[in-house]
């Protein structure tokens, strides 16, 4: 019976963990997308959202996860389908995940093996923030349009070691922050036709996700490009070496027109 107990457990471990090993990146970044437009479609009809987004930019294009439009602000999404720990704040480059998998090993006796997984992703707020920049650019008919970024973590993401000012959340928080903006910012007309416009200039049906990618790698390649010049990435100023409350790091010199900056860690 207690052979029996063993197997059932370790058939249990590997099944919850299996999806994640065998499912490529960018099926689980679907899910959590389709879990967050799941969360999204209990908003009222007041709300209109649209899922993959994807606009042409000076430097290729950019996909955004979700937009919800409403008279109260514009609500630009970054979808997260993360677990483990994650580590992170506003000026740093790269955010941290750290994994923590029990392995149970039967022989006589069953033991627990804890294997550590770090890996490393781009900031979110930064692409959250990026991806605010280019629909306010393309929606520069309403210059006072309110805009709001959100990233959103779904799955088993722990979030107790990320500091941000921007809304970095879990998806249970996800209605109740869009909600939490009340000053009416859009009449209904102009939400319908800020609406129409995104959907006019969505590409993403035009546009295959091998050329999104390829982009993706150009931009990257050019950024670390102007970096490695010491340039500034955005705005082409010089990058200088400053001291912050944690650590050195590289900011532009036409800060505070350009907040770029680049942590050394």
């Amino acid at each position: 019976m207690t052979i029996l107990f063993i197997v059932l457990f370790i058939l249990l471990g590997v099944f919850k963990v299996s999806r994640r090993f065998f499912n490529t990146p960018e099926q689980i970044g679907k899910e959590g997308e389709a879990i967050v437009h799941n969360i999204l479609a209990q908003l009222s009809d007041e709300y209109l959202t649209l899922d993959n987004i994807m606009l042409k930019t000076n430097r290729g294009t950019t996909q955004i996860d979700h937009i919800v439009v409403s008279k109260y602000g514009v609500f630009v999404i970054e979808t997260k389908n993360y677990r483990g720990d994650i580590y992170g704040n506003d000026k740093r480059e790269q955010w941290k995940q750290i994994i923590l998998t029990d392995v149970v090993y039967a022989k006589k006796w069953y033991k627990t093996y804890t294997y550590v997984t770090k890996n490393h992703f781009y900031n979110p707020v930064k692409q959250a923030l990026g991806h605010t920049y280019e629909i306010k650019k393309q929606l520069s008919a309403w210059p006072n349009l309110k805009i709001v970024p959100i990233v959103v973590f779904v799955g088993e993401a722990d979030l107790r070691n990320v500091y941000s000012n921007s809304h970095v959340i879990y998806g249970y928080d996800l209605i109740s922050t869009i909600q939490s903006y009340t000053t009416i910012h859009l009449r209904d007309e102009d939400v319908e036709r800020i609406y129409n416009h995104i959907c006019q200039i969505n590409v993403s049906e035009y546009v295959s996700n091998a050329t999104h990618v390829h982009n993706i790698h150009v931009a990257q390649d050019m950024k670390r490009n102007k970096i490695a010049e010491g340039k500034c990435p955005q705005c082409g100023g010089n990058l200088i070496l400053r001291q912050g409350k944690y650590g050195h790091f590289y900011g532009c010199s036409n800060y505070p027109n350009c907040k770029f900056t680049l942590n050394l860690d």
